[in-house]
């Protein structure tokens, strides 16, 4: 991973950026130095020996195949827009996929990247907030399957893993790196109005389709009808009610019948 690369393919977005070799997560790496750092501060990590993904999952970081990389950011949002925050990430990612590597990819609710079926992208987003209650510092981690790792996908994501390119291509992750970092850093002034909203609508899967939705442990069928201004799924539950969710996760229906 060149860090001038980045820099220079980045531009005009201005931001600072360390690249290491490996760490545990850049997420944890960044929360733990956020008091000492100015922001946007980037960390990109070649591998990850402990990468995190929502919900305590862990993240397979193999080295040279991926992009793992965390955004350290001390937004002028309230907390209550702090959630925002992933699914703009959303956007910048799908959008620095298609335009910079050519390469068609949608957004599954409310936060990973799919490419032909599969998770090649995943978001997580943690953020402090001050004893008075305003938002001290986010950290939004982005990881990214850019080629397939060597010997293939560990055995309990071998059926739902891919990777945004078919083989290694060099200088790949700097061009998508420096995509992402450019589009997601203009999005934030953006948050406030929701503009982007509009955009996540646009790229969002399984619109008119039959999923499980997950939430506290438990599973409900529901239809896809789209996304609100806030990026909550709105769905049509079997009874005919609609509702707009705001947390939790959804599956494809093996039977995609609407419900």
């Amino acid at each position: 991973m060149n860090p001038e690369t980045v820099l220079s393919l980045s531009a005009p977005a201005r931001f600072q950026l360390e690249v290491v070799e490996a760490c545990t997560s850049t997420n944890d790496v960044l929360k733990a130095r956020a008091g000492a750092l100015s922001d946007p501060y980037v960390l990109i990590a070649c591998r990850q020996t402990g990468g995190k993904g929502r919900m305590g999952r862990s993240f397979f970081s193999p080295d040279g195949t991926g992009l793992y990389m965390s955004v350290l950011l001390r937004p002028e949002l309230p907390a209550r827009d702090l959630p925002l925050l992933t699914p703009a990430a959303a956007v910048a990612v799908c959008q620095a996929i298609r335009e910079d590597l050519g390469v068609e990819a949608g957004i599954k609710w409310v936060n990973d990247i799919l490419v032909d079926g599969k998770k090649v992208c995943g978001i997580l987003t943690e953020s402090a907030l001050t004893p008075g209650g305003d938002v001290s510092h986010a950290v939004v981690g982005i990881g990214v399957n850019v080629s397939p790792p060597e010997g293939g996908w560990p055995g309990e994501i071998s059926a739902t893993a891919g990777s945004v390119l078919p083989r290694f291509t060099p200088g790949a992750r700097e061009k998508l790196a420096a995509g992402i970092l450019r589009r997601y850093l203009a999005l934030l002034p953006r948050i406030k109005t929701l503009e982007f909203s509009e955009d996540y609508r646009s790229m969002l899967l399984y619109v008119g389709r039959g999923v499980e939705l997950i939430r506290g442990g438990e599973s409900r069928a529901a239809t896809v009808l789209g996304s609100d201004r806030r990026c909550a799924l709105l769905v049509r539950l079997p009874d005919g009610r609609r509702e707009a969710v705001s947390s939790g996760e959804i599956t494809l229906r093996l039977k995609e019948d609407d419900t």
